[in-house]
């Protein structure tokens, strides 16, 4: 029997204490997680105290020095970066470089820019590596069950001829990611951040891209950056159009996708049944019967597993290929970005007509 991967977590942050220790608590008889890195001692200490509950010889790491040692232990083949999104494109490029596969948190880029750029750089690393090093973007709403099972369904609503995205968020003081200094001073704020996930719920929905957009933006909550509010409207590959609609901050919170066709209608929405938070999949179908399903959230495990699935195959199969899950290829989080990426420089032109950048 294989033993399993050794891996190493890059960050301190709020998603790390809350989300990736739990689920990997969850799936830990999968790796070994070998080490915690910080760029400070004192979050590397608080976040691997936090860690040995589950994992008691995790290794705590800190500072360039500590960033070093992951890097040249050729024991761990695997790393998830959870760091500001400002950084992590530079950090996911130099630990692929050392020959490690690399599981980075979304946003893919910061911008279309970046992501063109890195995914070069990406291909020269993989063109002298022999067994290329994975990079997975880890986008939690392509594996989560209710879209999964909704994509399922598409299928029985005939042709489409109307796709509403509305999301109406609860970015408030009361959510431990209001003063997150990093989504403040990134480029599209916290609607290029929450949003990546909504236009990842689309695209996958929809089965085709989006090729064109046309935007309005705002700036109303002045305790958020701006912009906090976008309406847009936008063309698939398919001939059928949309609107998107985003509020960053809410007084009563509302996020759903409804997919109009011929013979029925698809909604999923946001909710909590019995204590699990979730979505809710709603199925309307010729016969004006309504069928619905809630499913909780487990993305995040989900998505954790595949990529420790990858890493594992792609040991086994050292010098030849392993094809990734491509739901976590960096170049499906460009994609969501892209999008993005068009509704803001269409909002910042008074809603003129942007194509959406090709991946």
């Amino acid at each position: 029997m294989e033993k399993p991967p050794q891996i190493a977590v890059l960050g301190g942050g709020i998603f790390v204490r809350t989300q990736y220790i739990p689920k990997l608590a969850e799936i830990s008889d999968l790796f070994v997680l070998k080490a915690i890195w910080s760029r400070s001692q004192e979050s590397a200490n608080s976040t691997v105290e936090l860690a040995r509950k589950v994992f008691p010889y995790v290794e705590c790491k800190w500072g360039e020095e500590g960033l070093e040692e992951i890097i040249n232990d050729s024991s761990i083949t695997g790393v998830a970066v959870v760091l500001a999104g400002q950084f992590q494109v530079e950090m996911s490029l130099r630990l692929l470089k050392a020959g490690k596969h690399v599981l980075q948190e979304k946003p893919a880029a910061s911008s279309i820019s970046e992501a063109e750029t890195a995914l070069s750089h990406y291909n020269s690393i993989c063109a002298s590596i022999p067994g290329q090093p994975i990079w997975a973007v880890a986008e939690n709403y392509r594996f989560e069950p209710s879209l999964v099972e909704c994509k399922k369904l598409m299928e029985e609503i005939g042709d489409m001829m109307s796709v509403q995205v509305i999301v109406e968020g609860s970015m408030n003081s009361s959510n431990p990611y209001f003063s997150s200094s990093w989504r403040r001073n990134f480029t599209g704020g916290f609607i290029l951040d929450m949003g990546v996930h909504f236009i990842a719920g689309l695209r996958m929905l929809v089965g085709c891209e989006i090729v064109s957009v046309s935007a309005i933006t705002s700036h109303v909550d002045t305790m958020l950056p701006p912009p906090d509010n976008i309406s847009s409207i936008f063309q698939l590959e398919n001939g059928c159009s949309g609107v998107f609609v985003m509020v960053v901050s809410a007084r009563a919170p509302k996020i759903f996708w409804r997919i109009v066709g011929l013979k029925g209608t698809l909604q999923l929405e946001r909710g909590n049944k019995d204590g699990s938070h979730g979505y809710l999949v709603s199925f309307y179908g010729a016969d004006g019967q309504c069928k619905t399903s809630f499913y909780p959230f487990s993305g995040v495990t989900e998505e954790l597993k595949a990529f420790i699935h990858d890493i594992s195959q792609a040991t086994l199969k050292k010098g030849s290929n392993h094809e990734a899950e491509t739901r976590l290829s960096f170049v499906e989080g460009a994609r969501d970005v892209a999008v993005l990426d068009a509704m803001l420089e269409s909002g910042m032109r008074q809603g003129a007509l942007v194509q959406v950048k090709k991946f």
